[in-house]
């Protein structure tokens, strides 16, 4: 498993934004597109408890649900991961 996944959508602005900075920090993450597959939308589901996206998975099993930049800044910062 990548140490972040991404849960979203190409139409989603929160997840082009959160993905934007995961790319702008050098962060490599795996993109689940939920638009595409009805398993990574009910993968998401499970994860957070709801339909929003992006749904930010961590390898500890940490998730964020539409961050903010500075918040998902934090957490991976936290990890090590920048």
């Amino acid at each position: 498993m990548s140490e972040v996944i991404v849960y979203g959508a190409d139409w989603c602005g929160d997840c082009r934004r959160s993905e934007a900075l995961l790319k702008a920090l050098n962060v490599e993450y795996e993109k689940r597109d939920v638009e595409q597959s009805a398993e990574y939308t009910e993968e998401a589901r499970n994860i957070s408890g709801r339909t929003n996206i992006p749904v930010i998975l961590f390898a500890d099993g940490k998730h964020l649900v539409e961050p903010s930049d500075p918040e998902l800044h934090a957490e991976l910062t936290i990890r090590g991961l920048i």
